[in-house]
């Protein structure tokens, strides 16, 4: 809910403080008890000072969302708007019933979770130098022809997103090594990739890379199209896109480790159907990312979901407003330059229905929300 202005019990009940918040963003003495909590500018000559449980939103306030709450959401987007940073909030939208549901969805062990795994995979080796870099890149246009790039999924009530970030990198680096635009099947990698991974519960796309290259990936489309050998498991929404008419776990017994085709009409035999990477690697930081992009495809990136970011529709997203919900992995895509700021180009896995018909720019150069710690591919 939206707090009061006043975080301490000062006299006459305030509704800012005045003055400039320290160097260091915490309150500072002359704040009384509330000394040493995150300071939040609000104008040049006001702050406030937030709880624990509160996010700052410079020029807006302390904030804090109810996970539970329906109207939460719209808040998120409402404050976002006002802050104007750079990036339009959709306070209309209706994909998501609360910020619980969409936290479901974010099953990405990014670096630091407990469960993660650090592989220490190599690093990709570009021939490029820095200056061979353009300005901007945008693999659907530079692979024209491999539609698997453009096209938008669905990891429904699932918190898949590891598996769908690397498995549509993997698909789309292996179609321009090969020119075969397939589907390959996240619901396989979700299932079958061992100890790398927990279905919905959670996994990392390094790993799911690494599993590609060591065991292999069968062809798969979305639920429900007769489209390769193991299409994906988890039934989309009956009515909206998002919970709570589309269950979270309506998906955990569905996923299962398949070793034959579940689709009867597909006619390539699983094991010829089984296709490899020939090795994993990593992309650390801005140049190299962009060198493994533009020389051989797309990237599985991996960053942290906070509640402002179901809300985004359009323009660049940087965090603005709202406590941390998940790890979530998606699809790099290319880069560019947007009213002045830097931005990555990215695919998501909630359909078309969200974002900027299914895709999103992030700010590029600073690795807001960790976008720029945890880049992996395949080569072919």
């Amino acid at each position: 809910m939206v707090r009061p202005a006043v975080v301490l019990a000062l006299a006459g009940g305030v509704s800012a403080l005045n003055g400039t918040c320290p160097s260091d963003s915490k309150c500072p003495k002359s704040a009384g008890s509330s000394a040493g909590l995150p300071c939040c500018q609000i104008t040049d000559s006001t702050y406030e000072c937030c709880f624990s449980s509160e996010s700052c939103i410079a020029k807006v306030g302390c904030r804090c969302y109810d996970l539970d709450d329906a109207a939460a959401l719209k808040k998120v987007a409402a404050d976002v708007n006002e802050a104007k940073a750079g990036w339009t909030a959709d306070v209309e939208q209706t994909r998501f019933a609360t910020l619980a549901h969409a936290k479901s969805l974010c099953g990405t062990y990014t670096p630091g979770h407990p469960l993660r795994q650090e592989l220490n995979l190599p690093e990709y080796e570009s021939k490029l130098a820095d200056s061979d870099v353009p300005a901007e890149f945008d693999a659907r246009t530079a692979w024209a022809n491999c539609s698997v790039l453009k096209k938008v999924r669905n990891q429904a009530g699932c918190g898949s997103c590891w598996a769908f970030g690397a498995t549509e990198s993997f698909e789309g680096r292996r179609c321009i090594a090969t020119g075969e635009d397939k589907e390959f099947s996240a619901g396989q990698t979700s299932a079958c990739s061992g100890f790398f991974g927990n279905g919905c519960g959670g996994g990392q796309p390094d790993a799911a890379n690494s599993w590609f290259a060591r065991t292999g990936v069968v062809t798969g489309g979305e639920y429900g199209e007769d489209n390769g050998c193991v299409p994906y498991e988890c039934p989309p929404c009956k009515k909206g896109l998002y919970p709570p008419e589309c269950e979270t776990n309506e998906c955990g017994n569905t996923l299962k480790c398949e070793r034959s085709c579940t689709n009867k009409n597909y006619k390539t035999p699983f094991a010829q159907d089984k296709k490899q990477a020939k090795k994993a690697f990593s992309a650390r930081g801005v140049l190299q990312a962009q060198k493994a992009l533009m020389e051989t495809g797309p990237l599985s990136a991996s960053f942290t979901v906070y509640a402002d970011f179901p809300t985004y529709k359009s323009g660049v997203y940087q965090h603005t407003s709202g406590s941390e919900l998940g790890g979530h992995a998606v699809v790099l895509l290319g880069w560019g330059t947007e009213d002045g700021k830097d931005y990555w180009l990215l695919k998501n896995s909630w359909t078309a229905e969200w974002g900027d018909n299914g895709f999103f720019k992030v700010i590029r150069g600073s690795n807001d929300c960790g976008i720029e710690s945890d880049f992996s591919g395949t080569n072919f």
